[in-house]
Order: structure tokens, then sequence, then C-alpha cells
């Protein structure tokens, strides 16, 4: 068990290799090994590869040591942390992370505020049961020209929404969602949210139709989340509230007669719509923050509860079918995106909110006292306005910020906060930063503020990877799969 690697002499240290993942188990009689000091994370991976030890023969690993990824010797991690070649050191192997490489930009005439995918696994994919088609996977992005378009894999445009003296939107739209393959919600600064039919003739044309029109907004709609099996929908606006409304013509309460077009102007100048959608109301509309809403989501395992962040600084529990606010937490910065990650074994999400303060901070909803955040994710150098977790575990996610990046995070890697940090809690870093491409294609050699950087929205995919939206006028892709270890 202790005996040293045949080809290792020089200085060695002593580690006990562990691992959560159930497949890649070592026996108990092979978890210790003396191995070289001044070995990396290549040289671990091999040993761990041999036939001696799991004889799995290439799979790539990285390892976590105290929380954090080794990215050293282990000679060079014992100097820098103060330990001795004495030290036995618990090592936690996990298959490699890949970098997300870039693999395309749609190109748009204005900001692109948000993205969202169709495909076979994500979650309108799912919601669409039978009528989905593999193969017709599809990206939908909005933008402040007051466009919806929806694009094909290859990055080719299939349709693009009507301009606003035709059903569509009046001013830029901050948010868009697919429901199903046939069906999508969209939101924006004309305060009104709408609901599309989405057809198509072929993999190269189709058309979107306004059926319905959403009014109760008295600000700004920036944010919008969607549950396809109910089709109900979470918006947070500018005007502090969250609102929750139904896909449907036929459950959707009548609108305020104030709220819709035309109600102020005279007859003679009275506003009256070129298609025929229905206008609607919401089925609650909840005045529950003192200052912007940012952001709503749905709990992950259970649709009737919803939760909202706010410039406030608070993140708030509601019971969708009370409409109440069950739980209110405080945090020290404005929050502006939200995303709630599943976790194994508990009954509500893990929350990450971004800031305006450029990191991620990530809260337990169960806390009914004012908060301390369970863990901070640093590294942005702006503001963190869109997070998305991962599809394929419920330990990792990406964010988009004003600084011009999206990063990937793994919460397995962290360390605790340094006194400059504030000394308390729990820190993680990224493990990949992805930079816009069309920055680099500049020849800058980082972004400028001002000058096209900003990151407005991500989404990641399991099967066509992740997608931001940006100031640049463009949707960017990178890989998504495996970046993150299974």
């Amino acid at each position: 068990m202790d005996e040293p690697m045949a080809d290792a002499p020089g200085a060695q240290v002593k580690v006990t290799f562990t691992t959560t993942e159930a497949d890649l188990q070592l026996p108990e009689s092979k978890r210790q090994l003396l191995v070289p000091a001044d070995i990396r994370r290549y040289g671990l991976s091999r040993i761990l590869n041999s036939e001696s030890m799991l004889d799995t023969g290439s799979i790539p690993f990285d390892f976590l040591v105290n929380g954090s990824f080794l990215r050293t010797s282990l000679e060079d991690y014992l100097t820098s942390n103060g330990l001795s070649l004495e030290t036995n050191l618990t090592l936690q192997y996990v298959r490699s992370l890949i970098p997300p490489v870039y693999e395309a930009s749609f190109e748009h005439d204005d900001w692109v505020s948000a993205v969202d995918v169709l495909s076979e696994s994500s979650p309108s994919g799912r919601w669409s049961g039978d009528s989905f088609q593999r193969g017709q996977d599809r990206i939908l992005s909005a933008s402040y020209d007051g466009l919806l378009r929806i694009w094909n894999a290859s990055g080719q445009v299939v349709t693009t929404s009507p301009p606003g003296s035709h059903g569509g939107h009046t001013a830029s739209i901050k948010a868009a969602r697919f429901l199903t393959d046939s069906q999508l919600a969209s939101a924006g600064m004309d305060r009104t949210v709408r609901v599309w039919k989405y057809t198509e003739t072929d993999q190269f044309s189709g058309e979107l139709k306004p059926t319905l029109e959403l009014y109760g907004h008295k600000g700004s709609v920036d944010s919008l989340e969607v549950d396809g099996a109910s089709k109900r929908i979470l918006t947070a606006s500018a005007d502090g509230s969250i609102g929750f409304w139904s896909a449907s013509k036929a459950s959707a309460p009548e609108a305020d007669a104030s709220l819709l077009p035309g109600a102020h102007a005279s007859k003679r100048r009275k506003v009256t719509s070129s298609v025929s959608a229905a206008q609607r109301g919401p089925l609650s509309l909840m005045q529950i923050h003192s200052a912007p809403a940012s952001a709503a989501v749905f709990d992950p395992r259970d649709r009737i509860v919803a939760y909202s962040v706010s410039q406030d600084h608070t993140v708030r529990t509601i019971d969708l079918t009370t409409s109440n606010v069950v739980s209110t937490l405080t945090t020290t910065h404005p929050l502006l995106s939200l995303c709630a990650l599943s976790r194994a074994g508990s009954a509500s999400p893990l929350l990450a909110a971004g800031t305006a303060a450029r990191h991620v901070t990530l809260v337990d909803p169960r806390v009914s006292t004012s908060t301390t955040s369970v863990m901070t994710l640093r590294g942005h150098t702006n503001k963190v306005v869109s997070l998305c977790p991962s599809p394929q575990n419920d330990y990792s996610l990406v964010s988009g910020a004003h600084d011009g990046t999206c990063r990937i995070w793994d919460l397995r890697s962290v360390r605790p906060a340094t006194k400059d940090e504030g000394g308390m809690g729990s820190v993680s870093e990224p493990v990949y930063v992805i930079e816009r491409e069309s920055v680099k294609q500049s020849g800058r050699k980082k972004p400028v503020a001002g000058e096209g950087c900003k990151v407005f929205g991500v989404v990641w995919d399991a099967s066509l990877g992740i997608f931001s939206a940006g100031e640049d006028k463009r949707v960017q892709v990178n890989s998504g799969k495996h970046l993150v270890a299974q």
C-alpha cells in the first residue's frame, strides 16, 4: 500500500486517492501510494489509468486538494501552503475539464439581450414531447431592435418576428424563452409579455405569429422564466413586481383596461393592434420588491414555488398558489440575476444570485434569518447579469457579465475566504473564462467598456453548448459538453 513507484527517484509524497464517482472507485488496498514530489496532474492521471490501479486506459483526470484544483506539482503545492513532504495529501480525482472551445457567432443588427436553445436535451425540447423532431435544434435570440430571431444550428435565420406595427414588440426586447417547439414567450421595454406561435415550412423558413399580449407591468420587463409543462410564465420588472402568467388564452384573466394600448388616447387617435392577438392580464402580479426586480425562477422540483431577486438586495421565496412571500433573505449588494441549482438529497435548491458587486453569491432559501452566503464566486470584474446551471450536474454553472466574459464554475472547488474577502464563508474561482471572440478579432488584449464587450445573457445546453448574447451584436457559441467532470 505504501510502496514507492518503481520509476520514481528523489523526494516522494504519500497521497490518498478518493473520488465520489461510483464507477471509478479504487479498492481500499490501492488508495494510498508514494509518488514523486515533482509529479503533476498528467503524471497522477497516468498512475490512476495504469493496469495496477484503475486499468481504464486513457481517461484524463483532474485532482482536487482541499477543495482547489491542483495546477502545480505536489511539491510546489506543499511549499506554497507551508506543508512538509511528510504530509499525507488527499487527492480527489474527477474526470478532466475540457476547455469551452469557440465554435461560431450569429451576427445581428443591434445588441443581443437574450438567448435560448431548443434541443432534444433542453427543457423546451422535453416539454414538446413527441412533436419534437430530433435534429431540429433551434436557437432563439432577442435584440434591442425589438425583434426575435430563430436560427438553425448552422447559424442561418429561419424566421424573424414581425415589427411593432404588425403585432410585435414596440421597444427593445429584454428576455425570451421557448415554451415548446411551437410556442415561445418574450418580454421587454414596452412593458408587455408576448406569447408566439412558431411554425416551420422547412428547416430554412418559418413564421412567428403573436397569439397573446399580456399586460400588467408598469415598467420594463427585464426577466422571463417559463414552465412549458404547465404553460406558466414568471416575469420580473423594473416596477418592482413579479408577474405570474398563463400562456394559454383560455386560462388567462382579462387585462386591466387602463393598461391596454390606446387606453388614454382620444377616440380620433385611438391605437389598435393590426393583428388579432388576444389581450390578457396576469394570474397574479406581486408588488414585493422596493426596487427594480431583476429575475424570478421556478423551483426546479416544485413549480408552485418561485424565487425572485431585486436591486433592493433581497432574495424572496414565493408561494405561487397564494401569491404570498414565504421568506426574505437580505444580502449586502443589489442582485441582478438568478438561477436555481438542484441538490441531490435536498428538498430545496441552492440559489445563485449575480450581484452589482461583481461576484455571484450562493444562498440557501431555507434560511429564515438575515442571510449569510453559502459560498461566493469571485472573478468577474463587472456586474453579473446572467446565470445558467449546468445541464449535466448539480455542482456547476455559467455566468455572464458586463466585463465581456462568461465564466464556468465548479462548486466542488472551494477555499476559505481570506481576510481581504471578509474572512467568512467559502470562495470559489472560475475553472474557465470564455472571452468574446469579437474582442480577440479586434486585436484588443481585453474588453474595453463602451466598446461592445458586455454579455447580457447566457444559456448552457447539453447538446449544443454554451450560447452567450452580447453588446457586440452577436450570439457566441462555445462547446459545452464535458466542461465539468461528470
